[in-house]
């Protein structure tokens, strides 16, 4: 094949992309062309080396729709390079007899996933929503000499897997290579985003900083606690919140499993103190056994006189077909050491009166802010799923931050009122006189 020379325009803030690096990373708010950028730099990797295998993954991808064929199609047509490339249903055939796959993380086990062996280039789009297990399960797979792994994302909270590697964690000089890229940095940022970022200036300020400067998520117009979270920070109720050391330390689940495509497992830790709620930490995971929360609640120094009482929910006594020991989940934590407490089902509506309970009771919560960043993150985006053309709602959206959100609602409908009573005086019996 003659080699074909192309000409791509890159913005200025992609550039260091360019150079090879087993790491690529951008992450950043919505117009800033990190997906566009990607999208190129694949299709010209192919031209410039002919057989070159690639694979575009996501957590979930439910069909070709969730993710980046139609991108990279347009791509390869605006390149004007069509008739070197085989578009087909599943893939692409790029030139000299590679091809780009695209594939969902939650689709993989540990055995599936050494098909990706050989894979040359990975991108990994929305990476903000890869989990922990499939992040470490797909590093080490590729690992073809000269094999690179790059992510876009849009940042939801600091402690997501993707973002902490590239953003936080130690590593090798010129190993990781990563940018910051936003709508400013794009100098072919279209009028008609221009146009929404204002109306969102205009009408929903709260979520301009994560939807278009690509900071954490914080709260999401709409959402069901979105206004009680302003009033929280507000009364400087999110604050340096301490353990009262005569109380009883309690956790709050929302169970999820130990399979790959079970939901995730999310926790609250806090104490019940008078008429307050304090929210002392916070932590979720996914596919992972309970040895792994219970490691967790250790290092975190949930243990010894601060070891708590595991409060879950009705399906903790339910023994799912994933579940290796054969036992419920609240058998298992009992066998653990931890007394528990299994609140009951509230039947028809249960969800619904969760947030109803917990709307209630928000005004006397207080949030450790340092632990509980990313459950709060959860719950100022967690919201309501709406059918757009009837325009009725559907009730809450099963996505990220429905577990996180469960379990506060848990907690809130397990909160015990302190109980006060005044004596009634004690009778005095007085004594008959006369009258002279």
């Amino acid at each position: 094949m003659s080699a074909v020379k192309i000409r791509l325009p890159t913005a200025e803030v992609f550039e260091p992309l360019l150079a090879p690096a087993r790491y690529k990373g951008a992450h950043g708010g919505r117009g800033s062309g990190k997906s566009h950028f990607f999208a190129e730099l694949l299709v010209e990797e192919c031209l410039r080396f002919p057989g070159l295998r690639a694979v575009c993954v996501r957590e979930v991808q439910k069909s070709l729709k969730d993710s980046a064929k139609k991108l990279i199609e347009d791509k390869i047509q605006a390149m004007g390079v069509g008739s070197l490339f085989d578009v087909q249903t599943a893939e692409i055939k790029t030139p000299g007899g590679g091809s780009i796959l695209f594939q969902g993380m939650q689709d993989h086990t540990a055995e599936s996933i050494k098909s990706l062996e050989g894979i040359d280039r990975c991108w990994v789009e929305e990476a903000q929503t890869l989990s922990e297990v499939s992040w470490r399960m797909l590093r080490p797979t590729i690992r073809k000499p000269g094999s690179e792994i790059w992510a876009s994302w849009n940042p939801r909270f600091d402690r997501d897997p993707v973002d902490k590697f590239y953003r936080k964690d130690k590593h090798e000089p010129g190993r990781v290579i990563c940018v910051q890229a936003n709508w400013r940095d794009n100098p072919w940022f279209p009028q008609e985003l221009e146009d929404e970022r204002q109306d969102d200036i205009r009408n929903d300020p709260e979520a301009v900083a994560h939807v278009w400067d690509g900071g954490y998520v914080q709260i999401l117009k709409g959402a069901y606690y979105a206004a009680a979270l302003i009033e929280a920070e507000r009364q400087k109720r999110i604050a340096n919140v301490s353990l009262e050391p005569l109380m009883q330390v309690r956790a709050f689940w929302d169970i999820g499993g130990p399979g790959k495509k079970a939901d995730a497992m999310a926790i609250w830790v806090g104490q019940f103190v008078g008429r307050e709620i304090r929210v002392l930490d916070y932590f979720e995971g996914q596919g992972q056994v309970l040895a792994y929360y219970l490691h967790e609640f250790r290092e975190r120094g949930w243990k010894d006189e601060k070891k708590p009482m595991m409060v879950v929910p009705h399906d903790a006594a339910q023994t799912h077909a994933d579940n290796p020991t054969g036992m419920d989940f609240e058998a298992q934590l009992k066998k653990a050491g931890f007394e528990t407490k299994l609140i009951a089902n509230q039947g028809a509506g249960a969800v619904m009166q969760r947030i109803a309970t917990a709307r209630r009771l928000f005004p006397r919560i207080w949030f450790n802010r340092n632990t509980t960043e990313a459950g709060r993150a959860a719950l100022g985006w967690y919201h309501e799923k709406r059918d757009e053309d009837r325009n009725v709602g559907l009730g809450p959206d099963h996505d990220w931050s429905s577990h996180g959100a469960d379990a506060f609602g848990l907690m809130c409908v397990a909160y015990e009122e302190p109980q006060t009573s005044i004596k009634p005086a004690k009778q005095v019996k007085r004594s008959a006189t006369s009258v002279v």
